[in-house]
């Protein structure tokens, strides 16, 4: 029952009555309260709907706020008596597990597609230990420029981590090749530093050269994918620094205490005639 007109069809029969009249016409009825909510019955039970909205602030802090004042008209219920959030506070709630759990996901995946490529447990740890940085970088920068975090902010997080993930590859990579030339671990590590300089630089400055329009929310709409474009800026800025010389001193702290394989050439430089 939608409306008062509702109440007022519906069919009463009385004692002694040859036919059915309605409710309406067997009196008058008018509403003596109205409220911002709405009852309904749904599975047998009765149920009241409260609707309410954000106004000039995010969600998630509204819905930190309507916790304790929940909780606190939860203990004065009769029983068996409940109250259930629902709506965007419900739907933000489960995308925000799902794309966190995503993450870490996607994290997991990339160490072990590594291992598998390198054949070592060892290095693909050095490789995602730009990760933290760029997972900071993400948090600084969205509180540097007063953003939320949002569903959009955590996709820029996973992109990132995919573009931060390749460029601690060519560093580590390089460094392998030239330990296995013989070089020192520390001199490899700076080695792959200075050589793979240009190549991460470009890749990272690209990405984020294109992200920039995004992170200033040009156009109409373009607020809404803001989060995504400084997401990627604030986690590639930091993760470029770590993976030029963050992720070559864990290389060469790591492969320290290993000694330098000897080549070809070094081998027939140590036989005597």
């Amino acid at each position: 029952m939608a409306s008062l007109q509702d109440l007022g069809n519906i069919p009463i029969v009385g004692a002694g009555t040859p036919r059915a009249q309605t409710l309406q016409g067997a009196g008058d009825g008018h509403a003596r309260r109205r409220h911002a909510g709405s009852r309904r019955t749904t599975t047998s039970r009765r149920l009241i709907d409260i609707y309410g909205a954000a106004q000039g602030r995010d969600l998630g802090s509204v819905a930190t706020d309507i916790k304790p004042i929940l909780a606190a008209a939860q203990k004065e219920l009769p029983r068996g008596s409940q109250i259930i959030v629902r709506g965007q506070i419900d739907t933000m709630t489960t995308s925000f597990v799902g794309l966190l759990a995503g993450l870490g996901l996607a994290i997991v995946l990339v160490y072990l597609l590594i291992v598998v490529n390198f054949q070592s447990w060892l290095d693909p740890f050095i490789i995602i230990s730009a990760l933290p940085a760029a997972l900071a970088g993400i948090v600084w920068f969205l509180f540097l420029s007063h953003t939320t975090f949002s569903v959009p902010s955590l996709t820029g997080a996973i992109m990132c981590m995919g573009v931060a993930t390749a460029n601690s590859i060519l560093v580590v990579s390089f460094a392998k090749d030239q330990l296995a030339e013989g070089a020192e671990a520390a001199r490899a590590a700076v080695e792959a530093g200075f050589t793979r300089f240009r190549p991460v630089l470009m890749t990272a400055l690209a990405m984020i050269i294109g992200m920039v329009p995004m992170a200033f929310g040009l156009g109409e709409g373009g607020e809404q994918n803001a989060p995504l474009g400084r997401a990627v800026i604030g986690g590639l800025a930091l993760a470029t620094v770590a993976t030029l010389f963050f992720v070559p001193s864990v290389f060469a702290l790591m492969h320290g205490g290993k000694a330098a394989p000897q080549g070809p050439a070094l081998q027939e430089a140590n036989v005597e005639p």
